[in-house]
C-alpha cells in the first residue's frame, strides 16, 4: 500500500499534491472527511488520484456510469463537446482559437482539443481527478494525452471498458431517452421515468417523458436507431480497439461485463477502480 493508503488522519504530514494534503482533515457526522470533502473511506479505497478514461459500446451504459462514478469519488466527467463549449463560451485563449476555426465550419484539431483539455483539468474540481467520456477516441489521441500528463508528472489510472453484447444494444439503443443537459440517461423498459407510468412514450412538452429531477423534457437522439448503430459499432471497433491495445501492457484496462441489471454492473465498476 503506498503511503496515503497506510490509514486516513490528520497527523500526516503535508503534501504538496492537493489531494495528499489532509491538513484540513475534521470531523463531519460520523466520518472523518478531508479537505477535498471525501471521507476517509473513500480515500483508502480508491486512492491514488484517478484519471480515467471510459469506454463503451453506444448502449452500453456510459451514461448510467459516468454520473455514478462522479458522485462516488467527487471527480468531473469530462466530455471533449462539453469542455469545447463550455471554452468558447468562457472566451478562454484556446476557445477563442476554436471558435475561429469552428465559425468556418472546419474541425477542431487535435491540438486544439487538447489544449482546451488542458485548460479545463487545471481548475479546481479536476484536483481530485478527472473521467474522460470517451475520449482518446484514437490512437494517435493517447499518445497526445500520455504526453500531456507526462509534463504534470500524471498518467491514465484507470481506463474502463464496459463490454455489452451487439444483439442485446439494439434494443437498448432505440428504447433510449436521455437529459440533454446532465445526460441521465433513462430507458422505456429497463429505467423509465417517473413521468412514463407504464404508458407508452410520448415526447414534447405534452408527452410523459421528462427528467425526474428537473421535470425538463427527455429526448431521443438522432443516431438511436438500429441502421446507424451498425456504423457507430463498426467506427467503435475500429477506432478503439487500438487505443485499448495501447493502455492493456500497463495494466490499467478492465473490462467490466455491463450486461446485467444497474446495481451489479455498478458493484462491478465500483471494485474495477480501486487501487
Amino acid at each position: 500500500k503506498d503511503e496515503m493508503g497506510a490509514g486516513c488522519s490528520a497527523n500526516r504530514q503535508h503534501s504538496s499534491n492537493p489531494i495528499e494534503d489532509t491538513e484540513g482533515m475534521q470531523k463531519k457526522g460520523n466520518g472523518t472527511q478531508n479537505n477535498t470533502g471525501i471521507d476517509c473511506a473513500t480515500f483508502e479505497t480508491y486512492w491514488p488520484r484517478k484519471i480515467m478514461i471510459l469506454f463503451g459500446k453506444p448502449g452500453s451504459g456510459k451514461g448510467t456510469c459516468g454520473p455514478k462514478i462522479e458522485g462516488m469519488l467527487h471527480i468531473p466527467q469530462l466530455s471533449t463537446g462539453d469542455m469545447l463549449r463550455a471554452a468558447v463560451t468562457a472566451g478562454t485563449p484556446v476557445g477563442v482559437k476554436a471558435k475561429v476555426v469552428m465559425d468556418k465550419g472546419e474541425l477542431v484539431t487535435d491540438d486544439l482539443v487538447f489544449g482546451i483539455i488542458e485548460e479545463r483539468i487545471k481548475e479546481d474540481d479536476c484536483r481530485n481527478g478527472f473521467l474522460l467520456d470517451g475520449m482518446p477516441r484514437t490512437l494517435a489521441q493517447a499518445k497526445m494525452l500520455d504526453a500531456l500528463l507526462a509534463k504534470r508528472g500524471e498518467r491514465v489510472s484507470n481506463v474502463l471498458c464496459l463490454d455489452v453484447p451487439d444483439e442485446v444494444l439494439e434494443a437498448r439503443i432505440t428504447g433510449r431517452w436521455i437529459h440533454k443537459v446532465s445526460g441521465r440517461s433513462y430507458h422505456v423498459t429497463d429505467a423509465p421515468p417517473t413521468s412514463l407510468n407504464g404508458q407508452t412514450p410520448t415526447g414534447g412538452p405534452n408527452g410523459n417523458m421528462f427528467d425526474d429531477e428537473t421535470g425538463e423534457e427527455l429526448i431521443q437522439r438522432q443516431d438511436d436507431t438500429a441502421t446507424a448503430l451498425k456504423t457507430r459499432l463498426e467506427a467503435f471497433r475500429s477506432q478503439t480497439t487500438p487505443v485499448l491495445e495501447h493502455y492493456t501492457p500497463t495494466g490499467v484496462v478492465k473490462v467490466v461485463d455491463a450486461n446485467r441489471q444497474i446495481a451489479v454492473v455498478a458493484d462491478a465498476v465500483a471494485a474495477a477502480i480501486q487501487k
